[in-house]
C-alpha cells in the first residue's frame, strides 16, 4: 500500500488548507473520513467473501472424499458380509447333515407349553381378560400387606 509518514499527512493537510479553504476544510474532511470508511468496509467484504468460497471449495473436496471413503467402506462390508453368510450356510448345511433330533413326544411338547415357577403365574394371571377378573372378584392390582392392613383397619374403626 502506499506509505504515508507524518511529513507526508502535514503536507497534504497544508495543500488541502489551500486549495479548499478554513471554511470548507472540516466537511471535506468528514467526507473523505466516511469515504475511506466505505473503502476499507468493501475491502473487509470483499476479503471476507473469498475466505468464505475458499472455504466453501475446501468443504466440497472433504465431502466428496468422504463420500468416496464411505463407497470403499460400504463395498468392503458388503462382501464381508457375503462372505459370512456364504460361510454360515456352508456351517449350517454341515450341522443339519451331521446331526438329527429325534422326535418329540407329547409329553415334552406339554412341559415345554407350560411354563413353570413364579414368572408363569404371572402369564396366566395376564392372560385372563379384565371383564372375567371383574366378574369373579378377582384382585387387578397389587397390594401391599400394610395397605391392606391400613385399609381393613380403618374400615372397622367407623
Amino acid at each position: 500500500m502506499i506509505d504515508l509518514g507524518v511529513s507526508k499527512l502535514a503536507l497534504i493537510a497544508v495543500v488541502a488548507l489551500v486549495v479548499v479553504g478554513p471554511e470548507r476544510l472540516p466537511k471535506v474532511a468528514r467526507m473523505a473520513g466516511n469515504l475511506f470508511g466505505r473503502a476499507q468496509r468493501y475491502m473487509a467484504d470483499v476479503k471476507s467473501e473469498v475466505s468464505r468460497q475458499m472455504e466453501v471449495e475446501e468443504f466440497k473436496k472433504l465431502r466428496e472424499e468422504s463420500a468416496a471413503v464411505l463407497k470403499d467402506v460400504e463395498s468392503s462390508l458388503q462382501s464381508t458380509v457375503q462372505e459370512a453368510s456364504a460361510n454360515l450356510s456352508d456351517q449350517a448345511d454341515l450341522f443339519e447333515n451331521n446331526f438329527t433330533r429325534a422326535p418329540l413326544d407329547e409329553k415334552e411338547v406339554f412341559q415345554k407349553s407350560m411354563r413353570q415357577g413364579r414368572k408363569s403365574w404371572g402369564v396366566r394371571r395376564a392372560a385372563r381378560p379384565v371383564w372375567f377378573k371383574r366378574s369373579t372378584g378377582m384382585r387387578t392390582r397389587v397390594q401391599s400387606g400394610a395397605a391392606r392392613m391400613k385399609r381393613f383397619h380403618h374400615s372397622a374403626n367407623k
